[in-house]
């Protein structure tokens, strides 16, 4: 086998693998988010997550494959969802990029799921899933990754010039930020809604949660490395950011409340990660940790203004995801090593182009994410309804939405109890 067959086969043997780390973050969304959830919505939590893999992988099948790069564009916003419909015609090879490629979709919507804990129908979430991903991700990532408006050839990047968004910045984590506001503002605050109130059941859950993702992140960044060169500027960056986030996170909590927390350094890590997708084939190690830093910072502010806002935003979906995201994108502007398009940040003496045409995919992102979300969360809203009701979220939405709950409490009671002295 010549050397160049030998590189292609190891390069899809290293998507295959990406992609599995990329669907196990989904599991590990499911414990990160199920430990900030009180215990009597903890498996609704998770619930929300899983389903996200089987709706997703049921629309990638289907269109979300063709409409998102798989044919022909219609107008640079989404391509046809004919031409690859059933993934018919697709070779073994192509398949590996479909997967891949699937992944992203399936932990975009499950992030959302965080801004709505405690009070959103799960039947609701069953129809808003794929809608979404439909509607709203499979444009977007067409219109960055797949050749659409604001790819090198669209007609806004060919005049502003090429979106940079490595892996997920805009389509991922400003998109899932961005439908999080929406549905919050939407459909309102918990019964009871302050922060002593709403605490978490389970740090080891979130501890375990933030180490999954840790993990399957080194294949969402990864995963698209063309080259070895490439492949470890991506690791070390994705090492660096989320690492150098949780210290500034943790510093951030020392100067303000006087103590340190597991939950921020989880939160942390997440922010960096957040931060460095966007940017992670651009910038340098030293560039990572400056975005870690900012990330660690700013979120760490920005989680607390839901309560000084009104805005229920339950998990930090916004203050993590679309404000690190951001960040992230934004950062590339200005920390930007030379590009093969001759292309570089602010600071490497590239002037404000590659600047502008962040802020211009910001802008495009923001305005079509929040009218497309907004659309179907209303139609679900005055059709099903998205909110359960007082009733049930009093008692616990695992109770009323799957007549499941995460502890057997009353048998734990019991022998703490009677049962115990009995013995």
């Amino acid at each position: 086998m010549e050397t160049q067959e030998l590189w292609d086969v190891a390069s899809q043997v290293w998507v295959m693998v990406a992609a599995a780390l990329v669907l196990v973050m989904t599991p590990g969304l499911a414990f990160f988010y199920g430990g900030l959830s009180r215990a009597r919505s903890a498996i609704n939590m998770m619930m929300m997550s899983f389903a996200a893999m089987g709706l997703v992988a049921l629309v990638w099948l289907l269109w979300g494959y063709s409409m998102s790069g798989g044919g022909t564009g219609i107008a640079g916003i989404v391509a046809d969802p004919v031409t690859a419909f059933g993934l018919i015609g697709l070779d073994g090879t192509e398949l590996v990029g479909v997967g891949f490629a699937a992944t992203f979709a399936i932990i975009t919507v499950a992030l959302i799921s965080g801004a709505v804990a405690d009070r959103a129908r799960f039947k609701a979430w069953m129809v808003f899933v794929p809608v979404w991903v439909t509607l709203v991700y499979c444009p977007l990532a067409f219109m960055v990754w797949g050749g659409g408006l604001l790819s090198a050839d669209g007609a806004i990047g060919s005049v502003v010039g090429e979106a940079l968004d490595f892996a997920g910045g805009l389509v991922v984590h400003m998109a899932a930020g961005l439908a999080a506001l929406v549905l919050a503002l939407m459909i309102g605050k918990r019964s009871g809604f302050a922060p002593s109130l709403h605490r978490p059941h389970s740090i080891p859950f979130v501890m375990l949660g933030a180490a999954i993702l840790w993990f399957g992140w080194f294949g969402f960044n990864g995963g698209a490395a063309g080259s070895i060169a490439e492949a470890g500027l991506i690791w070390v960056n994705t090492l660096v950011a989320p690492g150098v986030a949780m210290v500034a996170w943790l510093l951030t909590e020392q100067i303000r409340d006087g103590r340190m927390t597991s939950v921020g350094a989880a939160s942390g890590i997440v922010a960096g990660l957040v931060a460095i997708t966007p940017a992670c084939a651009f910038v340098t190690p030293l560039g990572a940790a400056g975005i870690g830093a900012v990330a660690g910072i700013i979120c760490c502010f920005a989680v607390n203004l839901k309560f000084k806002v009104g805005i229920d935003d339950s998990l930090d979906v916004v203050g993590l995801h679309f404000v690190a995201g951001l960040w992230g994108t934004l950062s590339i502007g200005l920390l930007a090593i030379p590009l093969e398009d001759g292309r570089a940040g602010l600071l490497y003496g590239g002037g404000m182009g590659i600047l502008t045409s962040q802020v211009v995919a910001v802008a495009v992102t923001t305005v079509y994410t929040v009218a497309l979300t907004a659309l179907i969360a209303w139609g679900i809203h005055a059709t099903i309804g998205f909110r359960i009701t007082a009733e049930d979220e009093l008692g616990g939405i695992d109770l009323s939405e799957h007549r499941e709950s995460a502890y057997d409490l009353e048998t734990a009671l019991a022998y703490t109890g009677e049962g115990r002295d009995q013995e």
